[in-house]
């Protein structure tokens, strides 16, 4: 049987890249790991092929060839999804879905014949049962969280490596706290189910073997929603990555509290770590308690980001507005701490109650429901009644973006983390990073209205702390593209 996977098209979103991927010549910022997990889980001997819209278009006789079309996708690429699946029915094809965007409202969708919903390693088994018998449903559902110590390595044969601008690895899934807002308890549940050491290097080794040294993003709810067995695990990682001469720099997704161990800080900075995004979402402590991020209340968030960036660890920042307890002066207090701080990354976005959540069913019964969520994280739209003024929330999101993604703020927080990170990272120059750093010498050295910043930056750092310099190019680049998401949402 043969099997088209298709991945849906993103849409511009704050982590598509889609403004700077020609720095990199790279077409796409992350592969699809769930199909490439899937096709790993289908017969070996059927016939398999990938069309990610994200790196090339999908043909009629991508179509033509396939006897079935599986298509996986997040709420972002719902529109995609669609178009797709009245494409392969136009064509006559079974069409099989899966993945978050399905498993959270799979009633929004038409023309699906199969739905396989939650963790592939479980349903997809018996679709694939009842499929051989001739005889497969329209829906399988479970709500078994399973022992992901048997999924199998992804896929990698199905995509071009050098389409990417990094490789993604899953290690865990779940996360131990229950904030209102997030669809991971939803997904994954609240217990962090882990694989085990020798696997794990094992995935490692594939994308080794494959050619693969560059960046690799463990793509976890909570990277360290269990640290015991993280701490177990990172000796195995930091002893593969020695003997191998350090050939992947890792970024990941945690919790605050990670400030909070000094141990696996050190650990995770001797696995070559070199980013994490933490949720942080607002100094209002209100509004904390409000969503349940009761991990971030009782500490000094400015503390706690200052701690990890002095470990090696470059933080990322989730923030969000529009919760009912924020004051008034929430948006000036938000610009207030990402600029002190120093987090250059600073994924701003309003309060959206994603499908089937705490927040969505207290809404829901408020009557405050007012739509469907786009799932992008920073396109300014809201789906719920804000308490406070829909008008005011939405000026004062815009100050936000205006304020921070200006290229004068935006280099005062590069600065402002340079001065108190401490860079760990082992890496090398590839051909891509010297491309990409003499493209941004023409594009924002000489082109760009942010040149004078972009070489006082560059020389500052060189004189400085030349150490950080690959980073501070780094930051340079990508805020060519935060800066056009942010004014995309700021002209509407």
């Amino acid at each position: 049987m043969n099997i088209l996977f298709v991945y849906p098209e993103y849409p511009e979103t704050f982590w598509s890249f889609k403004h700077i991927l020609k720095f990199l010549a790279k077409k796409a910022a992350y592969p699809p790991l769930g199909l490439l997990t899937v096709s790993a889980m289908l017969p070996k001997e059927w016939p398999k092929k990938l069309v990610d819209l994200n790196v090339r278009e999908l043909k009629d006789e991508d179509i033509l060839w396939a006897d079935m079309v599986f298509i996986s996708a997040m709420i972002v690429q719902k529109k995609s999804a669609q178009a797709v699946i009245d494409w392969a029915k136009k064509m006559g094809k079974k069409v099989v879905c899966g993945g978050p965007v399905f498993t959270s409202q799979p009633e929004g969708f038409t023309g699906v014949d199969h739905f396989v919903l939650n963790e592939a390693e479980v349903t997809l088994p018996l679709f694939l049962k009842d499929l051989a018998k001739g005889r497969p449903k329209h829906i399988y559902t479970s709500a078994i969280r399973p022992d992901i110590s048997q999924t199998p390595i992804p896929d990698w044969s199905l995509i071009k490596l050098k389409d990417y601008a990094a490789m993604v690895i899953q290690y865990s899934r779940g996360c131990p706290f229950n904030c209102e807002f997030c669809d991971i308890v939803i997904m994954n549940g609240r217990g962090q189910r882990a694989k085990n050491p020798p696997q794990l290097i094992r995935e490692f080794e594939s994308l080794y073997a494959a050619g693969w040294q560059s960046t690799l993003f463990i793509v976890d709810d909570n990277f360290i929603g269990n640290k015991a067995n993280v701490k177990k695990m990172l000796p195995f990682l930091i002893a593969w990555q020695k003997e191998h001469k350090y050939p992947f720099q890792l970024l990941t997704e945690a919790s605050l509290n990670l400030a909070d161990d000094e141990e696996l800080m050190q650990l995770m900075s001797a696995a070559n770590f070199y980013k994490v995004f933490l949720g942080i979402e607002t100094p209002c402590v209100d509004s904390l308690k409000e969503c349940g991020k009761m991990q971030n209340v009782s500490r000094d968030l400015a503390e706690a980001v200052k701690v990890i960036q002095q470990h090696g660890l470059q933080v990322m920042g989730g923030f969000i507005v529009g919760f009912d307890s924020d004051p008034k002066g929430i948006f000036d207090a938000q610009i207030r701490f990402i600029q002190q701080v120093g987090i250059v990354t600073a994924m701003v976005g309003i309060l959206t109650a994603l499908p089937q959540t705490r927040l969505w069913h207290r809404l829901k019964a408020e009557g405050r429901l007012i739509g469907e969520t786009t799932g992008g994280n920073t396109d300014g739209k809201i789906n719920f009644k804000p308490k406070m003024d829909r008008q005011k929330l939405m000026e004062g999101y815009k100050k936000i973006l205006a304020t921070i993604y200006s290229r004068k703020s935006y280099y005062q927080r590069i600065n402002t983390f340079i001065k108190s990170y401490r860079p760990t990272v082992k890496s090398k120059i590839n051909r891509y990073d010297l491309r990409a750093f003499f493209i941004s010498i023409w594009r924002i050295g000489f082109v760009s209205r942010a040149s004078f910043l972009y070489w006082k930056l560059l020389i500052k750092t060189f004189l400085t702390k030349h150490k950080a310099l690959p980073v501070a190019i780094e930051l340079a680049i990508v805020g060519l593209h935060y800066e056009k998401v942010a004014a995309n949402v700021i002209n509407k």
